[in-house]
């Protein structure tokens, strides 16, 4: 019954079979709402049919109508969604040839009349044909015809949605620029920055969520996007400067003026967007233009407590892992922003910083030198802004470094010494000392100074072998480097000194070094290394440069003669037992400088009338002061020395590929794994594919590998005396007990830990 009721509204609709789109659009429309309940398939059914003659349709029965209107009331508790389409898009098919259902009534009773009769009725339908359903114009076509509209359709404002075109942008650019900026300009354009962050999310609908009527706008096509984010980078900064009307010489806070109010809804959207876009952005050159940016809005975030923790954060992280100059300007941003709201951020900052920095110190190597230094330098800037709360943190984090080295002290487990002998701990040490170095002319962080010198001595005892040389010479230089800056006397000569005496380093070299070796980037050498004859090179490039460096600052000092005397008789003990001419000569050199300036101290202090006390100590200062413009000879010599001695640094560092040439260095090359040799773990398994970073353990402690050192050993081997692979492949079976790490290379301290990786020049 119900099929034959939907046929005859089908065929009693000749409208549809005019229009193709249409026809298209509410077939596919209704098809789909049909699946969903038995009711709707007939509707499906009835837009399917093709329009037929008139004269063929039967009459239909009495109460087929009504029924059909029930129906169509019963479809709002069946399907009300399908309902409201239909009364939104399609209202006159809801009430389709309802108001003729009496008419329809009486026709149903003259079932007698002729065919003739019957096709003159026929013909006057034709002739009637608003009575019957017809689709709408603005039905949606659900078909691939869109993909082929025309431009100027999608240029149009549909929906309230309006989209951002080139020429919309150049109308906001000259509005920008204009003296009096609207306000609404300005919204304009921030709702239409978050439109363009919405085109490229995700999910694609962000700016709902951030910014109220950001649907106003639609950023379609890389152009656009650009365009937009041109606009509000280039002109956005200076038209809320103007639309606030802040003078170019005043002193008031952006947020204290009296058109503050009018923008601070709208700029908390665009930071977020903003900030929001940086975390998103990975090139270089954008994220410079974007920290441009947002370094001269760094005086509008001052009001957003919230927001500006969260742009410092992102801030902190492109500081410390970014490029070179994103780090720059990451930094830039981060010291005015602070500066601006130095009460509220300062401590939150400090805090944030000082742990970036620990944590990305991690490693030192020569490719990430550089940023740790930049990081420290940057840092000691930041602590140096308020030096009472700076106190607080370096307190609580100098005493976290005595905690560490106490345990291992007492301890001495492997945990305890990985906790102190590792690059996150030397350059802490080395943060705090810049520090103090830097405000050693203000009281406030001076009672520290003790302390962390107490603590760099302590890091030097507690592994006293020749292993831990590099660590060394690492905690004597920022020794003498605190002591230089802060006028205060620290006794590091023993410590240099007795590096002379190591066992160690007296016994005959039995490797040759195939490349010079540096301690910049080791804090620990292998028993290869320690082996080879560029070990001693270095320890006595480190002992010379160190002893010159610390008593050319103290040859001006009133007591130098009486200081340098262990010195000196330290000195004369190793040069007799001395077998090796390039060591004696550079020790006799210095030996003789010293006792130079020695004697010439004396000879001022002869000279003069120093007819002061000691305890004065004013007037100690003055007389060290002449003297010290007078130059020593022991600083003159230093500071040739320096000059030559970085020159060559900077040679070594920038050419080892020429240095290497020089000796007919072959350059060595990583062989693949199933031909080169292979590296072995601590179980003595073969591993295939070796990490470069293989103990990165959750303590957060630098940990290296001493099988990639005995790998680079076997390598120059080889070179040493070349062999047939199947020779090499014996060798390397014979010896696996051999390149295994010993257990006793803390000798009586204590188990064996690499904690660092050994230094590649091939990096350089």
């Amino acid at each position: 019954m119900k099929l034959k009721k939907v046929k005859t509204l089908g065929k009693a609709t000749p409208g549809i079979s005019k229009k193709k789109p249409q026809k298209d659009g509410i077939k596919k429309a209704v098809a789909k709402k049909a699946d969903k309940a038995p009711e709707t398939k007939a509707l499906a059914k009835k837009s399917k049919q093709t329009a037929a003659p008139v004269k063929n349709v039967k009459p239909a029965k009495k109460g087929a109508k009504k029924s059909y209107k029930a129906e169509l009331e019963g479809l709002k508790d069946i399907d009300p969604e399908f309902y409201d389409f239909l009364k939104k898009n399609d209202k006159k098919l809801l009430e389709f040839n309802l108001s003729d259902s009496e008419d329809e009534d009486e026709d149903e009773e003259e079932e007698g009349k002729s065919k003739s009769e019957a096709a003159e009725e026929s013909d006057d339908d034709e002739e009637n044909e608003e009575k019957y359903h017809k689709p709408s114009d603005d039905l949606a076509v659900a078909s691939d015809e869109s993909d082929f509209e025309d431009e100027e359709e999608d240029e149009a404002t549909t929906g309230g949605t309006q989209k951002v075109t080139l020429n919309l942008l150049r109308q906001w650019e000259q509005q920008l620029g204009q003296a009096n900026v609207s306000i609404d300009i300005v919204r304009k354009v921030i709702q239409a920055f978050n439109s363009a962050l919405a085109s490229i999310s995700a999910d694609g609908a962000d700016g709902g969520e951030n910014q109220p009527n950001a649907a106003a706008f639609k950023v379609v096509g890389a152009a656009a996007f650009n365009g937009v984010i041109q606009l509000c980078v280039l002109h956005l900064q200076p038209a809320i400067i103007r639309v606030l009307g802040v003078k170019p010489n005043t002193s008031l806070p952006l947020h204290k003026h009296k058109k503050w109010v009018k923008v601070r809804g709208c700029l908390r959207y665009y930071l977020t967007d903003l900030i929001r876009l940086v975390e998103q952005v990975s090139s270089a050159n954008i994220l410079g233009v974007l920290l441009k940016h947002l370094h001269q809005m760094a005086g509008m975030v001052v009001p957003f407590t919230a927001l500006g923790k969260t742009i410092l954060k992102r801030l902190i992280v492109l500081w410390a892992t970014g490029d070179e100059t994103v780090r720059v300007l990451a930094f830039l941003c981060i010291l005015k922003i602070t500066r601006k709201q130095q009460a509220t951020m300062l401590n939150h900052v400090l805090k944030a910083m000082y742990l970036a920095y620990v944590r990305n110190s991690k490693f030192v190597s020569p490719n990430t030198l550089p940023g740790i230094n930049f990081m420290r330098r940057s840092l000691v800037e930041m602590f140096a802004l308020d030096l009472n709360v700076s106190y607080q943190h370096a307190f609580l984090y100098i005493r976290q470094l005595a905690i560490h080295l106490r345990n291992a002290v007492i301890l001495k487990k492997k945990d305890s010494f990985q906790a102190v002998y590792n690059w996150q701990f030397i350059n802490s040490v080395r943060l705090w000392a810049d520090l103090l170095g830097a405000s050693a002319n203000k009281p406030q962080l001076q009672p520290l100074v003790y302390p962390l010198v107490t603590i760099a001595t302590g890091v030097i005892r507690l592994i006293p072998t020749a292993q831990y040389f590099p660590l060394r010479f690492h905690c004597l230089q920022t020794l003498i480097s605190l002591s230089k800056e802060t006028n205060t006397y620290v006794p590091v000569l023993p410590l240099i000194v007795e590096v002379l005496k190591s066992n160690t380093f007296n016994r005959k070299h039995t490797a040759v070094s195939m490349k010079p070796l540096q301690f910049t980037c080791v804090l620990r050498l292998n028993k290869a290394q320690l082996a080879e004859n560029g070990f001693r090179d270095e320890v006595i490039e480190q002992v010379c440069g160190l002893l010159l460096e610390y008593l050319a600052h103290e040859s001006t000092s009133l007591a130098f003669s009486d200081l340098v005397v262990p010195t000196v008789m330290a000195l004369k003990a190793y040069l007799k037992d001395c077998r090796n001419p390039n060591y004696s000569r550079k020790l006799k050199q210095l030996l003789e400088k010293v006792q130079e300036s020695g004697r010439f101290i004396e000879q001022q202090r002869s000279k003069s009338s120093v007819n002061f006390d000691i305890k004065d100590a004013k007037a100690v200062a003055a007389w060290e002061h002449q003297l010290r413009l007078k130059r020593t000879p022991l600083d003159i010599y230093y500071a040739s020395w320096l000059k030559t001695h970085e020159t060559k640094k900077r040679r070594q560092a920038a050419q080892t590929d020429e240095i290497n040439a020089d000796y007919d260095v072959p350059k060595l090359k990583k062989l693949p794994a199933k031909t080169g040799v292979p590296v072995r773990n601590e179980k003595g398994e073969v591993e295939l594919f070796p990490s470069d970073s293989e103990d990165d353990s959750d303590d957060g402690l630098p940990m290296g590998s001493d099988d990639e050192d005995d790998e680079e050993e076997e390598l120059e081997v080889e070179v040493e005396q070349p062999k047939s692979k199947k020779a090499k492949k014996e060798k390397q079976k014979s010896q696996p007990a051999e390149d295994a790490p010993a257990a006793d290379d803390y000798d009586e301290a204590g188990g064996a830990v690499d904690i660092v990786k050994d230094l590649d020049l091939n990096d350089w």
